[in-house]
């Protein structure tokens, strides 16, 4: 691989890396919010609007950070992919703009009067106010998605003479069916994320003491949406998201699964190590006819393995594509047990005295980063490559004028600047967390109570 597409490949891997670590917290917690505001507004309950009230300020603290990191990713287009901007910006420019220009602005507009305008509004005006924060933060995920559907499964164009694309239906390119079974796998892990950090946090308070009357309220309400959740994006969003890979993306299929050779009846397996040299899977555990019948819904059904494929279309890192895939479904799985454990003893009464498992809970807070994030690296890596799949390849794209030297420097400059923002978070979030959920935080007491009418 060239030297310089090398580093704008890590260059653009570190920065999306790093920046989605916060949008997938704001759309989680987006829902959970106003699944709270909603159980005030119905109940009188003011301890879910207390609750909603927490939760918006570490929203606040997540959505600011994520917008910082955000940005540069827009420009890297121009600065180390200038050849795939030329290509595809006709298409990929209007999900883009429509991200920024409708659903960026919708939630950053409610945002504000979601935490700072609750004493100038009715009940329903907040509640209406932290609905559109949701659906704000829904569309930009739906918009995102849009463009990289493209790029796996490109629809809706038309290739130009001078080798460009352009849009030739936009409603081809919006409706995606890729897109579509992706967005709702992706918004699904989004709300996991949220449902663990709610759940750890509850957990943490239960187990030291503090604040717990909250902390039992954040754990039921995480620990019920959180089951639904895990279960959901097993079936039926990640086993459709399986199949829109096995029909698009055969030798993705072939690669993630570490079949090199043809098989009728395939069979799935659980763990193994892909050895490159002598094209087999080295002390596989496998389940004979599984992968046929879970991508084809018929246990014998052929699935091409990638020496039916020529060489230089193979994904260039198999290993990281093999393991990022079983790290995303193993976690997936413990998902799964862990919410529906919890659940269980939940509608037992003993989730709140049953300290192993508030430690699970609180433990676990990290693991949907990393499932989330081993995910994208599956679908990313997978496409190689290619960056629209089948259409433009990744060697064609980058910034040829930009050298790696240059690529490394800002590399290394962005490595520092996001190494002060996540320290930064992390005391912002510690805070809050300390003060707890009871009354107004320090973002909201910075801001002065509204003037009684008839004053100045």
């Amino acid at each position: 691989m060239d030297e310089a597409l090398a580093v704008h490949r890590l260059h653009f891997a570190f920065t999306i890396t790093f920046h989605y670590l916060f949008p997938q917290l704001t759309m989680g917690l987006a829902l959970l919010i106003v699944i709270l505001k909603t159980l005030y507004v119905r109940g009188g309950d003011v301890r879910y609007n207390d609750a909603a009230r927490f939760w918006g300020r570490i929203f606040a603290i997540n959505f600011a950070v994520g917008v910082v990191t955000g940005i540069p990713m827009e420009f890297q287009f121009g600065t180390n992919w200038a050849e795939f901007s030329k290509m595809a910006g006709g298409v990929l420019g209007q999900s883009l703009a429509m991200e920024g220009v409708f659903s960026f602005f919708l939630e950053s507009s409610f945002l504000g009067l979601f935490l700072f305008g609750e004493k100038r509004l009715s009940k329903m005006g907040h509640w209406l106010a932290a609905f559109l924060v949701f659906l704000g933060s829904w569309l930009s995920g739906f918009f995102i998605i849009a463009t990289d559907a493209w790029m796996q499964h490109p629809v809706g164009h038309e290739v130009l003479p001078g080798g460009a694309v352009a849009l030739k239906s936009f409603w081809a390119f919006l409706l995606n069916p890729w897109g579509l079974w992706q967005y709702w796998h992706n918004m699904n892990g989004a709300l996991l994320t949220g449902c663990f950090v709610m759940a750890g946090v509850g957990a943490y308070y239960v187990l030291i003491g503090r604040h717990e009357e909250q902390g039992r309220l954040f754990l039921r309400v995480a620990v019920l949406v959180g089951a639904l959740a895990s279960i959901i994006q097993l079936f039926p969003t990640g086993d459709m998201q399986g199949q829109m890979v096995a029909r698009h993306q055969p030798t993705t299929l072939a690669a993630m699964e570490g079949l090199f050779n043809t098989e009728k009846g395939a069979p799935l397996a659980i763990i193994g190590q892909p050895d490159l040299q002598r094209q087999t899977l080295d002390n596989p555990i496998l389940i004979p006819r599984l992968l046929s019948f879970l991508t084809y819904k018929r246990w014998m059904h052929e699935i091409r393995g990638l020496n039916d494929f020529p060489r230089e279309d193979w994904p260039d890192n198999i290993p990281l594509l093999y393991y990022s895939y079983r790290i995303m479904v193993g976690l997936g799985t413990f998902f799964i047990a862990i919410f529906c454990g919890a659940a269980f003893l939940w509608a037992r009464g003993t989730l709140y005295t049953s300290r192993w498992m508030l430690w699970i809970l609180m433990l676990s807070v990290p693991f949907p980063y990393i499932a989330n994030t081993a995910g994208w690296v599956t679908a990313e890596v997978g496409r190689q490559p290619w960056l629209a799949y089948g259409l433009y390849r990744t060697a064609q794209g980058y910034s040829h004028n930009v050298s790696s030297g240059n690529g490394l420097f800002t590399l290394i400059g962005f490595m520092g600047l996001y190494t002060v923002l996540a320290i930064l978070f992390l005391f912002l979030v510690r805070r809050e967390v300390d003060h707890g959920p009871t009354g107004a935080g320090p973002l909201q007491a910075q801001v002065p109570p509204a003037p009684a009418p008839g004053r100045g």
